[in-house]
């Protein structure tokens, strides 16, 4: 009996966990479905603007993620009946909300739509449904109604009853007919397949036509509104005579199949009525219940054979099926109705539909793969599989579509853009459904690739070289150096810089650079024998964020001018010393003299140098040669030979034009060096007369004015004195007796000794003091020009004089 217990007990248990177990997971579950999803309900026709629920707060999300994510409400109606408001979290009503019109007779009536939010994506389902209001009354499709009857009629005939229509649905819809009282009819209610009540008027008595030839009677449809409303139809009978037999169906309802958009007068059904009279009561003519509004303007029926076809266009997208009453009438005016229920098939007529919901254009070519550039919406209006879509992108680009939500499809990059190969894409999407034949529909996208600075300026040369002449006008252009960089706008703007280079000190004062076009000009006029090349760094730098740059070396050769005469080294020309090369009178022919050294700080041809002779004491005897400057003799040297030989070589370079100089070289002809110093004195003179000759020229003229006008003013002088002397003589009355001092000349200039008293000399000297000489002159005091080898050419006055008393032989006083 223990044992019982316990084992009822533990079974009790174990069932009880898993009840429990399963009712915890259930809950899970329904809490998993409902996430992400909210419903909203509202009446129809609200206001504008009216309130239909904070998302915000339903869902769960922060103001912040709503504007951070861009939510937006995305359906695909033309109608947008909502609005989200971003800043407060809330749904309002956009536009007027009919609910007839929105869902007709579905009940219940809701529109959905999807609320989006971006990085990351997400998707919230909304659904709002819209209650139904009474605003609206029933309605028949025609007001006054024409019915003729045979007396004959036997009770239980019907009368098929025009139906109202209530766009309003559940309470406030349809809800019941009622027959004006009268004692022939009464009312019958039916309710159609689609849950619709339809009325039938049953003769319950028969009519007389001889008491009432006609009836009018009202059909009153009312709805259970609040307040409740109504419509009405008159109802008018005419009654015939003795047609008692009524057409009767073969069927009481038909049922078809038609393609939608097939064409006009496709063949759909038969129907068949048959009427026991003969004769004429017995023809019967069909027709389509005028009580359905536009259903006749779709379906057509022949009314002598009862073949219905299509006389309009269906579609499957607005109408799955179509119910069609069909009347059967004798020439009694007595009918008979049926249904005939005509399905259709769904075509692959409808082709798919793109809805962009948002596009990122341009995007940065240094996007990662697998940015989102963006999202669309996919929707095919048939179903099955003609509503199946596949999308794919049509060339083969760099990016892939992804599809992550049902209809949702992500355009994302698939690899790095380089926006200096492809700066724009032109994105075709494809879409296709599954249908025989397959439909599609394409959207191109245009996407721009925006710059990043990612590409340094390059120089199409690795090395710029420019040539200039020396001696150039500062400022004139050496050359343009020009980099490309492949990105663009400000990315792309280059700014050329000179970078700094040790020529002699900073390189900007040699040259410079326009910032903007790359043009480089000479800051001052070059020369060639400080600088024979230029070599500096251009940096091109462009105005990206960071900057990106290069460098390209730029080498400037300055071309030689001959703008240097040559040079003489040897011999040196001094205006202190005399020198002179000397040759022994043994000198045979081409005895090497001295060689005259020169230099041209030019180059190339402007330092080519060439010698040539001048002028010579003897032509005869000396040459120069033309390219090693070398003086050599052309003959034997002889006794006859003077000793001192002045050679005049002139050195010419070969510039165009060309540039000489001129050297004098003293050679002295003699076997010994004191008959060399005889002859040296004159060697002075001649340098100093070739060097001085204008200015001694101008000297000479002055001083022969001065002495011109001194000699005149003297002479002058002395005739007025003699003059006054001889008037003194003259008017004396005293014996003149000539006094003459002993050893001086007498007064009048008559003297009575034999020697002259003062003795002027002329003293010679050289550079060597031991070799002086002293001649003698007249008597007198006389000028004399002595060249002086110590000083620079200047002309000195030495006069000598020596007073003889008695010894003629006595030492001279040279001063």
């Amino acid at each position: 009996m223990d044992l019982e217990k316990y084992v009822s007990r533990t079974l009790r248990w174990r069932l009880c966990y898993r009840l429990t177990l399963q009712s915890i997971l259930l809950i899970v579950f329904l809490i998993h479905v409902a996430s992400g999803q909210i419903r909203y309900s509202i009446p129809e026709e609200m206001k504008k603007g009216s309130l239909i629920g904070n998302v915000a707060q339903d869902l769960g999300l922060d103001l912040k993620r709503l504007r951070s994510g861009r939510a937006r409400i995305v359906t695909g109606e033309s109608m947008q009946y909502t609005e989200l408001k971003t800043d407060k979290g809330t749904l309002v009503v956009n536009e007027r909300i009919d609910r007839e019109q929105l869902c007709g007779d579905v009940t219940p009536c809701s529109f959905s739509f999807d609320l989006i939010l971006e990085n990351p994506m997400e998707l919230h389902h909304v659904t709002v449904e819209v209650v139904d209001i009474n605003d609206n009354s029933p309605s028949f499709h025609q007001h006054d109604m024409q019915l003729t009857i045979g007396e004959s009629s036997a009770p239980g005939a019907r009368f098929v009853l025009p139906a109202a229509n209530d766009p309003d649905v559940g309470v406030n819809g349809l809800q019941d007919y009622n027959l004006s009282p009268n004692d022939n009819f009464i009312l019958k209610k039916h309710f159609n397949s689609d849950g619709r009540k339809y009325t039938e008027m049953i003769l319950e008595r028969p009519l007389d036509r001889e008491i009432y030839p006609s009836l009018s009677l009202k059909l009153i449809a009312v709805d259970g509104g609040t307040p409740q409303k109504s419509g009405i139809v008159n109802i008018y009978i005419t009654v015939l005579d003795a047609n008692d037999n009524s057409p009767v169906f073969n069927q009481s309802v038909y049922k078809a199949n038609v393609m939608e958009n097939a064409a006009r007068g496709t063949y759909i059904i038969t129907v068949n009525a048959t009427d026991a009279d003969s004769g004429s009561n017995g023809l019967i003519y069909y027709s389509i219940s005028k009580m359905q509004g536009s259903i006749d303007s779709l379906f057509g029926i022949n009314k002598t054979t009862g073949v219905i076809s299509l006389s309009g266009q269906v579609n499957y997208e607005k109408a799955k099926k179509y119910e069609i009453r069909i009347e059967a009438t004798d020439q009694g005016a007595l009918t008979d109705s049926s249904k005939v229920i005509v399905e259709v098939t769904d075509m692959n007529d409808n082709p798919p539909v793109i809805n962009v919901m948002s596009f990122t254009s341009p995007v940065s070519e240094d996007s990662p793969p697998g940015t989102t550039i963006g999202i669309i919406n996919v929707k095919d209006l048939d179903s099955g599989d003609n509503g199946q879509v596949n999308c794919k992108i049509e060339q083969n680009a760099p990016f892939k579509i992804k599809s992550s939500l049902r209809n949702y499809y992500t355009l994302v990059t698939d690899t790095v853009l380089d926006r200096e190969s492809v700066s724009e894409y032109n994105i075709t999407v494809v879409a296709t459904d599954a249908g025989i034949p397959p439909l599609s529909t394409n959207t191109t996208f245009n996407l721009k690739v925006s710059d990043v600075n990612d590409n340094a300026p390059v120089f199409p040369h690795g090395v710029y070289n420019a040539f200039i002449v020396e001696n150039n006008s500062p400022g004139v252009s050496l050359l343009k150096v020009r980099a490309q960089d492949p990105d663009e706008k400000q990315n792309a703007r280059i700014s050329y810089i000179l970078d700094v280079n040790d020529v002699g000190g900073s390189v900007s004062e040699y040259v410079s650079i326009n910032a903007e076009t790359g043009v480089i000009h000479a800051v001052r006029s070059f020369d060639y024998e400080q600088i024979k090349q230029l070599v500096f760094v251009v940096k091109a730098q462009d105005g990206g964020s960071p900057p990106l740059s290069s460098n390209v070396t730029v080498k400037v050769m300055i071309q030689d001018q001959n703008d240097n005469p040559p040079q003489v080294l040897y011999p040196v020309q001094t205006g202190g010393s005399l020198v002179a090369e000397m040759v022994p009178r043994s000198a045979d022919v081409g005895y090497l003299v001295t060689k005259v050294v020169a230099v041209d700080v030019d180059s190339g041809q402007n330092a080519w140098l060439s010698y040539k002779l001048q002028k010579a004491t003897d032509r005869a005897l000396f040459e120069v040669g033309l390219q090693n400057g070398e003086i050599r003799t052309i003959r034997q040297v002889n006794d006859k030979d003077v000793v001192k030989q002045r050679l005049t070589v002139i050195v010419e370079d070969n510039g165009q034009p060309s540039r000489s100089a001129t050297v004098i070289v003293n050679v002295a002809v003699a076997d010994s060096f004191p008959e060399v110093l005889s002859e040296f004195t004159d060697f002075t003179h001649d340098k100093e007369y070739n060097d001085n000759l204008t200015f001694y020229v101008v000297l000479a003229l002055a001083v022969v004015s001065f002495l011109f006008i001194t000699c005149l003013v003297v002479i002058i002088s002395v005739k007025i004195y003699r003059w006054r002397q001889s008037r003194i003589l003259y008017h004396s009355s005293l014996p003149v007796i000539p006094y003459y001092p002993p050893r001086y000349s007498d007064t009048l200039g008559t003297g009575t000794g034999t020697l002259q008293h003062v003795y002027n000399y002329e003293v010679c000297r050289t550079n060597d003091s031991r070799k002086s000489d002293c001649k003698f002159g007249r008597a007198g005091s006389q000028n004399v020009l002595i060249m002086d080898p110590s000083s620079t050419g200047t002309m000195q006055r030495i006069q000598c004089e020596k007073s003889i008393l008695d010894e003629p032989d006595s030492p001279l006083e040279v001063r």
